[in-house]
């Protein structure tokens, strides 16, 4: 089995910048690629920004420039670091991330239990 646990969310104030982790356990071989998705109150749920195996990575217009994307394979990590937050950042955070479980390629995929970020003040 593969645990997500997600941390570093809270409330900042316009301006400010929270970084968000991502920590995978259990039973698998190596990280493979994350990526965060947001979901604000009456919204549907947005992907934020994307890194692949190979730490290419990817984000949605409203974020490129404040966010950045990472991760540590070594800490079996998901990272995302978030500057200049924005009121209408405010949203709870999710992260999913593929783990390769098997050598002969099998993956597995699953959703952190998401984290809260508000930003007001």
């Amino acid at each position: 089995q593969v645990q997500l646990v997600e941390s570093g969310g809270g409330l900042v104030q316009p301006g400010g910048s929270l970084r968000l982790s991502c920590a995978a356990s259990g039973s698998f071989l190596r990280l493979y690629s994350g990526d965060w998705y947001r979901q604000a109150p009456g919204k549907k749920r947005e992907l934020v920004a994307a890194i692949t195996i190979s730490g290419d990575t990817s984000y949605a217009d409203s974020v490129k420039g404040r966010f950045t994307i990472s991760k540590d394979n070594a800490k079996n990590t998901v990272f995302l670091q978030m500057n200049s937050l924005k009121p209408e950042d405010t949203a709870v955070y999710y992260c999913n991330v593929d783990v390769l479980t098997h050598q002969d390629g099998q993956t597995w995929s699953g959703w952190g239990q998401g984290t809260q970020v508000t930003v007001s003040g």
